[in-house]
This record gives structure tokens, sequence and C-alpha cells, in this order.
């Protein structure tokens, strides 16, 4: 079971949308059972296939020991993906109940993961450095970061890079790559911003970048990917494209252990 965090060190950098796409063309066109994580207070994985966050109980209640995770994750639309959704709740929960007395609280989202039977974990992190990421990262074997060629998303990934190392240094945990979202392929800036990114994580940046698509915004309003919106757009064959790429690196990284 490979289980992948989704993180950024800000926002912006479609880390959402690279979460819902990246699982649902895993279980569209490659056969995987998937679940998504919306481990994220704002909701937005949980809202973008279609659920109210104000009427589902999150990993909140599961951290807190209120209820088994069996009992708060949810069918989609989509055969063989599921959704842990998110509420406002997560944003505290580790200072509030079992968590607050617990120290060893970050460990215990790997726990409650490893019975969980699916060929993809993906957890989708809020946009900052701090508890809930911290415990995603944790509990994750591959980290997915996502950027966009912009300065201060460039440069947010040197921080995030010491955060994620510090955390290898006691897990096992490694980068699985660099995704770039926004992409317009004449950008001025495009080669100095890939510099950066290759400096900070040497080979990690991946090929199949996604480019500006109003087709992602538009499929939001209605619950679901774009795969189903709007099969022919940009962003549909983007998102095949790096899903395809991911799943190879995941392949090879198998067939060495």
């Amino acid at each position: 079971m490979e289980i992948i965090a989704i993180t950024s060190f800000k926002g912006g950098t479609a880390k959402t949308s690279t979460c819902l796409h990246v699982g649902s063309a895993l279980s569209l066109y490659h056969n995987k059972k998937v679940l998504l994580i919306d481990f994220d207070a704002q909701a937005n994985l949980t809202t973008g296939l279609g659920f109210d966050p104000d009427e589902q109980d999150s990993m909140a209640v599961v951290l807190q020991g209120e209820k088994p995770i069996k009992e708060v994750i949810l069918k989609t639309a989509i055969k063989n993906l599921d959704l842990v959704p998110a509420d406002a709740w997560l944003e505290r929960v580790e200072v509030t109940g079992a968590l607050a007395a617990d120290r060893y609280s970050h460990e215990r989202l790997k726990q409650i993961l490893k019975p969980l039977d699916y060929d993809y974990i993906f957890i989708d992190t809020p946009p900052s450095i701090c508890w809930l990421t911290e415990s995603s990262l944790i509990a994750a074997n591959n980290s997915l970061i996502c950027a966009t060629p912009e300065f201060y998303s460039v440069k947010g990934l040197q921080r995030l890079s010491i955060f994620i190392d510090n955390i290898a240094q006691r897990h096992h945990l490694s980068v699985m790559g660099i995704a770039l979202s926004f992409w317009y392929p004449r950008g001025k800036s495009n080669t100095d911003f890939q510099k950066v990114i290759e400096s900070t994580f040497p080979g990690k940046l991946l090929k199949s970048k996604i480019r500006r698509d109003i087709a992602v915004s538009e499929a939001t309003i209605y619950g679901q990917p774009v795969f189903k919106t709007a099969p022919k757009s940009r962003a549909s064959q983007d998102y095949k494209a790096l899903t395809l790429e991911l799943l190879e690196k995941s392949k090879c990284k198998t067939a060495l252990h």
C-alpha cells in the first residue's frame, strides 16, 4: 500500500486538484483502489467531490478515538475511489480531547491507516507546516510536492525541504516528485525556476506539467474531476500524463525493493 502525502508550503499551488485528479485517474484508468483523505480544515477536496463538509464526520473523530476509520469513509461517484472528508474541527484537533495529552499524537494517523486495504492512499495536507502536515508525512512513505512557477512558491520549497528532511531522519519517507501547476510553456522565468527546484530537490522535478485550465474550476461546481466534465480538456490530458508518470515511479520503487 502506497501512502502519499501531497504537500505545499503555500496555498494556490493546485495541491487539492492534484490530489483529486491523480486519485481519480488511478481509479478510472488504472483500476486501482484509492482512498483520498482530506486533512485540511478548508475541506476543498471534500467539496470538490460533491460532499458537504458540515454534514460529514472527518478524521478528527477517528484521531480522538470516537469512531473507527471505516465509519467515516465515504464512497464517491467514481468506482474504487473513497474519501475521508474534512471539517473545521481538524484545524485544532491536536489541542483537544485525547490528542492534547498524547506526547506521541503525531504517530496516531500512521497507526490508523495501517490496517486499511487500498493500493494508494493520498493525504491532502494544509498549505503550511503544522501538526496536520507533520502527521501526514509521518504516516506516508512518499511525499508529492506541489508548486507553481512563481517566486514565493519556489522559495517556499527550501523550507519544506528542511522540514521533510527532519522527518525522514526518523521515519521512512522520500520525495516522490515535484509537480508544477499553472504552467505556461513560454514563461520567461521557467528555466530559472526549474534550476532553483533542481538545486533544492535534485532529480525530483516531474516531466509532466499541469497547464492553467478553467475546466478545473468548472469541474468543482459539479463535484467531479475534469475527466468526467471535460475529458478533452488540457487539464484532463495533463493529469493523465502526471498520473502515468507517478505510477511508473511507484513501480520502479517497488521493483528496487
